[in-house]
């Protein structure tokens, strides 16, 4: 992007950011209903449904880097990433809808269908997510500006969340999380909304398609194997980078939490806390109301504290507010289930949490985008796609292998299945206290590994602005190089 370039409007910034609105509806599906609908409303047992969703992320895991190398390579009048969201927003709505709407199956067809249609919905998702958050490093080179970029994207993120809360419980499932002829229309209805936020973004940033960075290659390589073995040799590429490298693993670990978090949620909430479809809507906007406030001071404390603070300080908050009210309610210090009282208490730590993890989810993805400046000025490759594509595998992969734990786990503790297990007195106590203990002491208290790893990040604002001021010499010759040979 050169001098050139006209200044990002508040126009632009709103119309991509719309865009993950979609993620942030799948996201809440998977991390709320997936799991819950088909062990508890339609009995598939737990290590089935657990292994299905691993299954379908192993797969999205391995699109990402695939579409991330694709998209960083691709060359059309629509430029490098619209192509990839124009071509994402049928099969990304019709996959969604099936996935809640499997039809009478037997156990071992129910799996398949379950494990067919979240791989669908998954890949159609990364043929979109993975070059809509290349296209937001790529929109802006400033160091704060690219942290608003963020923090827009991760705004919408979190309406798609409350909207697929608010659609279900205050809707669909008004009554009762066990009505299973609801869950058709709930998925038709946000598969709609989710392909209108991503036609929005790719018109709405069409505009800038012309000052974007362009693919130098003559042309993308050809064939499984070969884009395989270009993929792979750009994602060693990316790992050479040593913030990288710390930032990946500590991005591991986060998301193998995240994944059993998911799974279990909606399972915590029935059983452990025992709360209704109003405590369920109240306790899950919650979270996605604190981070919509917090997307608005995530670029104010990179201003005042730079980026790394930012994340070290969220991913602590994030996990401190998952283990609290369990450890609390063993010590006999919450109010009983059922009272006002803890609903309250409850939804206070998840604003909280949702206002602090906001800090280092907007940090981080903006961090990754100044290494991509960072390995450009090494390389002479301007490979956002790789990056991200990077990131969004590790967290299919230790998501889904946190969705896997969980099942494990549920398995391990004889967790009862089927729509007849609707309330905490169908459940041994024990067993109840055992999901609690897994939900948030036994996994959380990984996060330590995490802000170790992320404590390891190396650049810093400073440095950044170094980085900007050399690729700007180093295109600025390149230019001036294909001027005089031409």
């Amino acid at each position: 992007m050169e001098g050139t370039t006209p200044p990002l409007t508040r126009g632009i910034k709103i119309s991509y950011g719309v865009g993950q609105a979609a993620e942030g509806i799948k996201n809440g599906a998977f991390n709320v209903f997936v799991f819950f609908y088909y062990t508890q409303v339609l009995g598939l047992p737990t290590i089935y449904t657990g292994f299905a969703v691993g299954i379908a992320l192993a797969f999205d895991a391995i699109s990402d880097p695939l579409v991330g190398s694709l998209s960083d390579n691709w060359r059309s009048k629509l430029g490098r990433r619209h192509p990839f969201i124009y071509w994402s927003i049928l099969p990304l709505g019709l996959a969604f809808y099936g996935l809640f709407s499997p039809p009478e199956l037997s156990e071992v067809a129910l799996f398949a269908w379950l494990t067919v249609f979240a791989v669908l919905t998954r890949v159609a998702m990364t043929l979109y997510h993975v070059p809509h958050v290349a296209l937001g490093a790529e929109l802006s080179e400033d160091f704060n500006e690219r942290t608003e970029v963020v923090a827009y994207r991760y705004f919408f993120s979190y309406v798609g969340h409350m909207l697929t809360y608010f659609i279900g419980f205050f809707v669909f499932f008004s009554e009762s999380q066990f009505d299973a002829s609801a869950y058709g229309p709930f998925a038709l209805t946000m598969a709609l909304i989710m392909c209108t936020a991503v036609g929005i973004t790719a018109r709405g940033t069409a505009s800038r398609i012309p000052y974007l960075p362009q693919s130098k290659n003559a042309q993308t390589a050809r064939g499984l194997l070969p884009v395989l073995k270009r993929t792979f040799s750009e994602l060693a590429s990316a790992l050479t980078n040593r913030s990288f490298r710390w930032l990946f693993c500590g991005v591991l670990v986060v998301y193998m939490m995240v994944g059993v978090d998911h799974a279990l949620n909606l399972h915590m909430n029935t059983y452990f806390w025992e709360l209704k479809s109003k405590g369920n809507l109240l306790f899950f906007m919650a979270t996605p109301i604190g981070a919509l406030i917090g997307t608005l001071f995530a670029r104010r404390f990179t201003v005042l504290f730079d980026k790394k603070p930012s994340i070290l300080v969220g991913t602590g908050c994030w996990a401190s507010c998952q283990v609290l009210p369990i450890v609390l309610r063993f010590m006999g210090i919450l109010p009983e289930n059922g009272t006002s009282e803890l609903l309250t208490t409850l939804i206070i730590i998840k604003f909280i949490q949702g206002f602090g993890v906001v800090q280092a989810l907007v940090a981080f993805n903006s961090m990754v985008a100044d290494i991509v400046d960072e390995h450009e000025l090494q390389t002479r490759q301007r490979q956002e796609g790789i990056f991200f594509s990077a990131i969004s595998f590790s967290n299919k992969v230790t998501t889904g292998a946190g969705t896997v734990v969980a099942g494990l786990a549920l398995t391990l503790i004889d967790w009862p299945t089927g729509s007849a297990i609707q309330t905490a007195t169908d459940v041994p106590a024990v067993t109840v206290a055992w999901l609690g203990w897994i939900y948030g002491p036994i996994v959380s208290g990984f996060a330590v590994v995490s802000i170790y790893c992320y404590s390891k990040y190396g650049l810093n604002r400073a440095r950044h602005e170094e980085i900007v001021i050399r690729l700007k010499e180093m295109r600025a010759e390149r230019a001036n190089a294909a001027a005089s040979s031409g």
